[in-house]
């Protein structure tokens, strides 16, 4: 899966971040990251069933963006080494972490056994991804429920 890191590696890359700044994906991945909380496959379901919605195409959008990301690490098309630096992809662990408790769930309700796969296999493909993922669900957990009490309060 891994390659040596080239310069029309970093050129992807940077591409990619362009990608990331465009207005709508700004405002999708805006969302994910500050609004989206599901706590069970039933909330991210919800959202998925909601064809038309805002918040429907911006879960498409987040999802679909880092899955086909993570393709390019999968098929050799980019490095794996550069790609799963924290600041390329560390988003994409974040995403990947607020469904990853329920994810077997979320595949069985979607009918989809793929879901999040890609990005699923970047991320623990190695030690690092591994570790990330690790630190990233202990700091998702500790937002969740942080949020839960402000809720409460």
């Amino acid at each position: 899966m891994s390659k040596k890191p080239t310069a029309a590696d970093a050129q992807l890359i940077m591409q990619l971040y362009d990608l990331r700044r465009e207005a709508e994906m700004r405002k999708a991945r805006s969302w994910w990251l500050g609004e989206f909380w599901p706590q069970s496959a039933d909330d991210f379901m919800k959202i998925a069933g909601a064809m038309g919605s805002q918040e429907n195409n911006w879960l498409r959008q987040v999802g679909g963006y880092w899955s086909m990301a993570a393709s390019f690490v999968l098929h050799g098309a980019l490095s794996e080494e550069l790609f799963i630096q924290p600041a390329v992809s560390g988003e994409m662990v974040f995403v990947f972490a607020k469904v990853q408790p329920f994810l077997k769930e979320l595949r069985e309700k979607s009918g989809d056994p793929q879901l999040f796969g890609n990005i699923e296999k970047v991320i623990t493909g190695s030690k690092f991804g591994r570790e990330r993922l690790k630190l990233t669900l202990k700091r998702v957990e500790t937002m969740r429920e942080k949020r839960t009490l402000a809720k409460a309060s």
